[in-house]
């Protein structure tokens, strides 16, 4: 910002709801905007707008993971004898917040296939129990544009006051509860977000996210049960539309499976200058402890040609099945 200039507001379009009258739309001032963090990170408590999706959210606390980011060139070095050109790809660390949406915001965030929840299996006799913390997220620290509030609860979410408590002699007013941090040590491995995988073809960026969900018995075999999180984003100037989805999935027990479909999650998703990214979840499971999937999407520009958009690998590993099972937040 320049100097002597007053920050702006957070000014949002919110939903109004009358006895006497169908839904109608406010522009309603939330906050102010506060500079954003080119160093270090935002502590527990942030108010932030989510610059690509639009929510109003809170920072929990942060995750630092590696960034697997395909489209920096490593340093050319000379090959050794027999090396046949693999692209190594070097992880970088990366901060990324665990955060709550809030729940008024959730209806109109319409590029996301659903507002995001963190899933795993919860370790109960119910052996297809699924355990979900709706209104979770996970936020990579530039999607944060910072804001400050002057209302004691300004974030709509069940969690918020169990996990935060407003404290007006700090910055940001809001400190974790202890129920925030015992939440955060039970929950650790299977909230822990370690690995993103990032590559860009022709101005469309993919980011991946697994996270391991736990393991099944069935029929006296083991399942394993992974989510991932992908986020399309589109980096240039044209509109264009996803049309199709190609998987090949590989098991450690030594199968090699190939998925091909229509769109995603039975969308097939525009990405504008207007709305440049969407994001969805899916579900994956092996009969192996790890694997991994590649694969691409099939895009399709405004005059009908079409270019296929690379998924970076990754990798699905089970590490996490000798931690204490996932608890609930009823303490």
């Amino acid at each position: 910002g320049i100097s002597g200039i007053s920050r702006p507001v957070v000014v949002m379009v919110l939903p109004v709801f009358g006895r006497n009258r169908p839904e109608g739309k406010i522009l309603a001032t939330v906050g102010v905007f506060e500079a954003v963090k080119q160093h270090g990170k935002y502590e527990t408590g942030q108010l932030f707008l989510h610059s690509v999706f639009g929510y109003r959210g809170i920072v929990l606390f942060p995750w630092h993971a590696r960034l697997y980011d395909r489209d920096i060139t490593p340093p050319i070095k000379p090959e050794p004898p027999g090396a046949h050109g693999s692209k190594e790809v070097k992880g970088k660390t990366h901060t990324y917040y665990q955060v709550l949406i809030d729940t008024r915001d959730c209806p109109h965030i319409s590029q996301r296939s659903q507002t995001e929840a963190v899933t795993f299996l919860a370790n109960h006799d119910d052996s297809r129990a699924l355990y979900a913390i709706p209104g979770l997220d996970y936020v990579s620290h530039e999607d944060i544009l910072p804001y400050n509030s002057t209302e004691q609860v300004p974030i709509q979410h069940e969690l918020f006051e169990r996990f935060l408590m407003y404290n007006p002699s700090k910055t940001p007013p809001f400190t974790a509860r202890d129920t925030l941090k015992a939440w955060q040590e039970k929950n650790h491995p299977w909230l822990e977000l370690s690995d993103v995988h990032r590559e860009t073809t022709e101005n469309i960026r993919v980011t991946v996210i697994p996270f391991y969900m736990g393991m099944r018995e069935a029929q006296n075999s083991h399942v394993y049960w992974w989510r991932y999180c992908i986020r399309l984003e589109n980096l240039g100037n044209e509109v264009v539309q996803l049309r199709e989805r190609h998987w090949r999935i590989f098991s450690l027990s030594g199968t090699l499976e190939t998925v091909r479909g229509r769109g995603v999650v039975g969308r097939e998703p525009v990405l504008s200058k207007e709305q440049p990214a969407f994001q969805y979840s899916s579900h994956v499971s092996l009969q192996a402890p790890s694997g991994h999937m590649w694969g691409t999407f099939r895009i399709e520009r405004t005059d009908g040609s079409h270019f296929d958009v690379r998924i970076p690998p990754f990798s699905l590993e089970s590490n996490k099945d000798d931690k204490a099972p996932p608890a609930g937040y009823t303490f």
